[in-house]
């Protein structure tokens, strides 16, 4: 990847690693904006978009996605009004239906060709296949390191927190695997894959900039 041009990271990971907080931070350090699920999401339900309206919109403006990105107050490295926290997902999102997954897609393809951005998402390394300056991560953990993680940030019981991975668990590889076909545990999808036992997110943040350049 070549961080001189026009290009898009994407994020996927383990709930529990630390991920999402990962690709913020690393926005916010290469100074572009950090786009995750439940932003977008967010913008297609708050314009009731799908595909067929995103072209009208593009028709009628050529600056459309920076007046809605405006209005949603997406700053480099911030995630606007989806700051909702990753470990309340699977009881804030009923499944994805065909038409949101194609419009979600459509809305991270366009963006991505306006600008930069880090994406975290479970799907991104597949949305941005094809995208000719992209870089694919995936951030793991051990059980152990994922459920500790999981107690202390959304303050519940181990067994409570076992509970909410294995939910997450299914319904990402569930979801990967309905639209991309593929697991999203194939090591082959990415690019870059990180343990994130024993490092901060910040040392994370750095282990990606290294291989950038």
């Amino acid at each position: 990847m070549n961080k001189n041009e026009k290009f898009v990271i994407t994020i996927n990971r383990e709930l529990g690693s630390g991920g999402r907080t990962v690709g913020r931070k690393l926005a916010e350090k290469l100074g572009v904006k950090f786009y995750d699920k439940a932003l977008i999401k967010t913008l297609v339900e708050k314009y009731d978009l799908t595909v067929e309206e995103i072209e009208k919109m593009k028709g009628r403006s050529h600056s459309w996605w920076a007046e809605a990105m405006q209005m949603m107050s997406v700053a480099p490295g911030v995630a606007g009004s989806s700051e909702l926290y990753e470990y309340s997902i699977y009881k804030a999102y009923p499944p994805t239906t065909d038409e949101m997954f194609e419009t979600e897609t459509k809305v991270l393809q366009d963006i991505a060709a306006e600008e930069s951005c880090v994406v975290a998402g479970r799907s991104g390394f597949y949305v941005f296949r094809n995208h000719p300056n992209h870089l694919n991560i995936f951030i793991q953990a051990t059980m152990p390191f994922r459920v500790e993680r999981v107690m202390r940030k959304q303050n519940v019981s181990e067994d409570e927190a076992r509970k909410i991975i294995k939910k997450i668990d299914e319904m990402r590889e569930n979801y990967v695997t309905k639209y991309a076909g593929i697991s999203r545990y194939d090591t082959r999808n990415y690019d870059l894959v990180i343990t994130a036992d024993g490092k901060s997110e910040d040392q994370i943040v750095d282990i990606i900039m290294q291989v950038i350049g």
